[in-house]
């Protein structure tokens, strides 16, 4: 007799190479790729059917509806609930540090649509000013302009080059004069070009129903897709929405990938979380250890500097 760890192996064996046969074939017609024919994958979301036509997987939409939708499903949820490898700033380009993820603490160039760290920017104009130099991008060494009307040529200049940065501040500019709908369709384009920023912006403004109507489906899709990309406040937003809901666990995971990236607002979630007897000790424990690390990773005798000096400029 075979036994039962043989005959699973087997049995795994043979769903592999059935799957493998289904994914080289057309789900539908049975047709084989070759070189005149190239399979498309499933536009339902799933990895589990290749069709040749769209008529083909309309044939075959009734059988595969359901499986399609739990497996995109099942996908999403793997997507969303993995840890992403920064946030969604990255790094700054001239010291190479974890960009701060308080996005104050950051210089958004017109010229070029890079983010740099105010330790880097800071250092940068320091060192022309005591040379008697023209003030330059420390990126890509084009003239500062102080005129707010020139900023924002550069930014329109960079809009026209379909440059989702810009879009993002356009729509910033926008919004803080009060032209919401102009604001809303900067953040959409962006949003559609992937811009995390964007995507979270537009998750508040659909939360709060602010320059468009509240929409929950809307609020919740544009969080998870800047929290995907490594947006921690979307995260923690996202986090506090499965918290109201009574989903601890999944409340829990969001919490502890957002401290893990240096959320203090998250951490101290996981902390009331463990209070409440939603997680445990050491839940809170790892969370801790991993939220000091993305801060340490974050910080700079240079960035210390510049936010002492920017903190007195703004008391005078």
């Amino acid at each position: 007799m075979i036994s039962d760890s043989k005959q699973m192996s087997t049995e795994s064996a043979a769903a592999e190479a059935a799957a493998a046969d289904i994914m080289v074939c057309c789900a539908s017609c049975g047709i084989a790729e070759v070189d005149d024919i190239k399979l498309k994958m499933c536009n339902g979301g799933c990895d589990l059917m290749k069709y040749c036509s769209d008529e083909c997987q309309n044939n075959n939409k009734e059988q595969h509806e359901e499986s399609c939708r739990k497996r995109a499903a099942e996908l999403r949820d793997k997507e969303l609930l993995t840890q992403p490898d920064s946030s969604h700033l990255g790094d700054c380009p001239i010291c190479f540090l974890p960009l701060p993820i308080d996005e104050r603490k950051s210089t958004m160039m017109p010229c070029c649509s890079k983010l740099i760290c105010d330790g880097c920017n800071y250092a940068n104009q320091k060192r022309e000013f005591e040379a008697g130099l023209e003030q330059r991008c420390a990126f890509c060494r084009e003239p500062l302009v102080k005129a707010e009307e020139e900023e924002r040529k550069r930014w329109k200049k960079r809009v026209k080059k379909n440059d989702p940065v810009a879009m993002y501040v356009m729509g910033r500019m926008r919004h803080l004069e009060g032209d919401y709908d102009t604001a809303i369709k900067y953040w959409t384009r962006a949003a559609e070009l992937g811009d995390a920023m964007a995507h979270h912006v537009l998750s508040v403004a659909y939360y709060d129903g602010k320059g468009v109507e509240q929409n929950k489906e809307k609020f919740i899709y544009h969080s998870e897709q800047a929290a995907i990309a490594g947006h921690p406040e979307a995260r923690h937003n996202i986090g506090i929405e499965e918290w109201n809901n009574d989903r601890f666990d999944r409340a829990k995971k969001h919490f502890i990938i957002a401290a893990n990236l240096g959320c203090h607002e998250s951490l101290r979630q996981v902390m009331e979380l463990c209070a409440d007897g939603h997680a445990s000790k050491e839940d809170y424990a790892n969370a801790l250890r991993a939220y000091q690390v993305a801060v340490d990773a974050m910080a700079s005798k240079e960035r210390g500097e510049a936010e002492k000096v920017l903190a007195i400029w703004k008391s005078e």
